[in-house]
């Protein structure tokens, strides 16, 4: 088999531990050295000197979990490290210790058949730590909301049915009125502010509950945690501002597109970067993505399935953005998603509208360009077009000269 690399080493990565295995050149078979080792900053330290003492060129271990994050970086400013995805690098079933494990990372690293994930750089990943935990503050946010509204259902209160926002200005007047001890439907409908106040009689229907102690408590300390949450997110929200100062003009660009506003477009810096060097087109930063369709193949039959697994912190901002755009009726996104939800179905028809999206974003941030709006009829004049040429060349086959003229109307 065709070796690739000189001296390579396989980690297998642990919680407490980690086995590595170097392969050195030598005459006939090659030769291999394993040793464990712990995972604490010591003991990574101890397995960076042992393999720069065998000279190792190449690195590579598997993605598990959180795990590899601290061995990667410590080691990333040494070697040439390889993150692998486990499914790519399954030994054979039945052999399965530590120590074989390295030992076949090591051997399919030397023979170049292992494909690295991509990693991004420092200043992305700290973009990407911060973007991820606002998305789960957001999602902890509306967790403690539907709390709220259960704790309001079960007191009689209805407010949710005529209010749209039970956490909007009006809405948390009249919950901390209800904390407070005002039961009176007509007190509590007073406090309604600008258009809800059309909707006086309903309220006073709505406020009129058994609201008793025991929901004044849940209810009070759900709206501190809420409280406690908005502050966590705010400050949160000013470190990832420092952090995109870098990359003002990719975020300004992205803005540009129908559906990305600030907190998106912060979302895609952190998860794709902002060099987009490192995916060979579009289509595999699509792939990456996990937004575009599975392979599924057998006996020459190509048959459906979803698609495929990828990255998806990007894939979730995107279907997100791809909902926000279609409300945009001029843009060409909002006219590809009504041509297909017709035929697909609505759910088909966003995530086709996120796959136009990324390639997109491939095309704005590689070309450093921003985003040029076709219009809603973008498809319905290359359909007219598509269906014109081939109409004529199917004329001219049957040996006709055709000439086109458009008509006065």
């Amino acid at each position: 088999m065709q070796i690739a690399f000189g001296r390579v080493a396989g980690l297998d990565v642990h919680r407490d531990s980690v086995m590595a295995c170097v392969r050195i050149p030598g005459k006939g078979e090659r030769r291999e050295i394993v040793q464990g080792f712990g995972t604490m900053t010591r003991d990574l330290l101890s397995l960076r000197d042992w393999l720069k003492a065998h000279e190792v060129e190449v690195v590579s271990m598997e993605a598990t979990g959180v795990l590899w994050k601290p061995v990667y970086y410590l080691l990333e400013a040494d070697f040439k490290l390889q993150l692998v995805n486990p499914a790519h690098i399954k030994n054979v079933p039945g052999r399965k210790t530590d120590v074989k494990d390295a030992q076949w990372i090591a051997q399919l690293t030397e023979c170049g058949l292992l494909r690295a994930s991509f990693v991004p750089p420092p200043e992305i990943r700290e973009l990407r730590d911060l973007t991820r935990y606002r998305t789960e503050l957001g999602h902890e946010w509306n967790r403690e909301v539907q709390r709220l509204h259960k704790v309001l259902q079960d007191a009689g209160i209805k407010l949710s049915s005529v209010a749209t926002d039970i956490m909007g200005k009006s809405g948390r007047a009249m919950i901390e009125a209800l904390i407070g001890g005002s039961k009176d439907p007509e007190v509590l409908a007073e406090l309604a502010k600008g258009p809800l106040r059309r909707k006086l009689g309903k309220l006073r229907e709505a406020l009129d509950g058994k609201f008793e102690a025991r929901h004044a408590f849940l209810a009070k300390e759900l709206l501190a945690h809420l409280d406690y949450l908005g502050g966590v997110d705010d400050r949160v929200t000013l470190q990832i501002e420092e952090c995109l100062r870098p990359f003002v003009p990719q975020v300004t660009i992205l803005k540009t597109i129908p559906g990305v506003a600030d907190k998106t477009a912060s979302r895609i810096v952190a998860e794709v970067g902002v060099n987009m060097g490192q995916f060979p087109s579009a289509q595999h930063l699509a792939s990456w993505a996990g937004l575009c369709p599975g392979n599924r193949e057998s006996a020459g039959l190509h048959k459906p399935c979803g698609t495929r697994k990828g990255n998806g912190w990007i894939k979730t901002a995107l279907v997100e953005a791809a909902w926000a755009a279609v409300h945009n009726r001029k843009s060409a996104l909002s006219g590809q998603f009504f041509r297909l939800r017709a035929r697909l179905g609505a759910k088909q028809a966003i995530v086709a509208v996120a796959h136009s999206m990324i390639v997109i974003i491939y095309e704005c941030l590689s070309k450093n360009v921003p985003y040029h709006e076709f219009g809603a009829d973008h498809f319905d004049r290359i359909e007219k077009s598509r269906v014109k040429d081939r109409l004529v060349k199917k004329l001219k086959g049957m040996g006709y000269e055709v000439t086109l003229k458009e008509s006065a109307a």
